[in-house]
């Protein structure tokens, strides 16, 4: 067999499948058409199309308190990630995966507790606040 023949042989498993998915995309496409809903709403046509008209604007002003949370939740969900990597790999690791580990969940608690020190954590009103207002507003006399 030449290496051209084997190359074709090798090749007409993926030239099927490829047929196979392009008609099953043309099959969806074309059942959507035929069965899917037609409407012309009020708001069909705006963004969202969610059958409401909008008022206003859409450009909000966020805290940027969403945004370091947002920032937390990525470092944290990637430090899960990394100690999941970690813990599939336990075995081969040996003693200096589990200290690397050991030392990168070490720096992130010190992150963490550095957040919470200087307030990124602090969400809301502060409780003791509150509660220094509230007993002031009891012992208040009445007029």
């Amino acid at each position: 067999m030449y290496a051209s023949e084997e190359n074709n042989v090798l090749l007409w498993p993926l030239l099927v499948y490829g047929a196979i998915v392009l008609s099953l995309i043309a099959l969806i496409m074309a059942l959507s058409y035929v069965l899917g809903q037609r409407h012309n709403e009020r708001a069909t046509g705006q963004p969202y199309e969610g059958g409401i008209l909008s008022a206003g604007s859409a450009r909000l002003r966020f805290s940027s308190q969403f945004y370091l949370v947002a920032m937390l939740f990525v470092i944290f969900d990637v430090e899960t990630v990394f100690i999941l990597a970690w813990a599939i790999a336990f075995r081969d690791l040996g003693w200096y995966g589990y200290i690397g580990v050991l030392v990168f969940i070490v720096l992130l608690v010190v992150v963490l507790v550095y957040e919470w020190r200087n307030g990124a954590l602090d969400f809301g009103p502060d409780g003791k606040k509150i509660l220094k207002a509230y007993k002031r507003m009891l012992n208040k006399p009445a007029s």
